[in-house]
């Protein structure tokens, strides 16, 4: 499904694309097209982008890509799939009940829950807010374990 949607392969495109978003919800989906996590996670963002394309705009980040390193390291994306926004040009974080409020970590299990927090995060945004909190149940929240090493 990640033919169905813009993807990014460096560093250029996603300056590009974050700073010329004005007004939408940017949301970024750092991954592989090769995984099966983001196989499934690229078909509820193509199925939603419809949905969505008044308020959001979706693009697809290559890790593997060495110019997308920058980013890589910098929202710290040890673990794929990952999904970050913004909101002109403004990092939008979510509290999800996990450590890591900076981006959503793993899939949405319907298309419905991504959906959802879209929503939330806009409406969030609109309301000058860098930080909401998850409108989704805990059992729909994908846990994972943080470790920090040499701390």
């Amino acid at each position: 499904m990640s033919y169905l949607l813009k993807t990014l392969t460096n560093k250029d495109d996603v300056d590009c694309i974050i700073r010329d978003t004005i007004d939408k919800l940017l949301v970024l989906r750092f991954g592989r097209s090769s995984d099966s996590v983001c196989l499934q996670l690229d078909d509820i963002l193509a199925k939603s982008e419809q949905d969505v394309s008044k308020f959001a705009t979706i693009a697809l980040v290559d890790v593997d890509s060495e110019e997308i390193q920058v980013y890589v390291n910098y929202f710290d994306i040890t673990l794929i799939p990952s999904t970050v926004f913004f909101f002109n040009a403004h990092h939008m974080k979510m509290d999800s009940g996990s450590a890591d409020h900076t981006k959503w970590v793993g899939a949405f299990h319907r298309k419905q829950d991504f959906i959802d927090v879209v929503e939330e995060i806009f409406r969030g945004a609109m309301k000058g807010k860098l930080i909401v909190n998850c409108p989704l149940p805990p059992e729909r929240i994908p846990k994972f374990q943080l470790l920090y090493k040499d701390v």
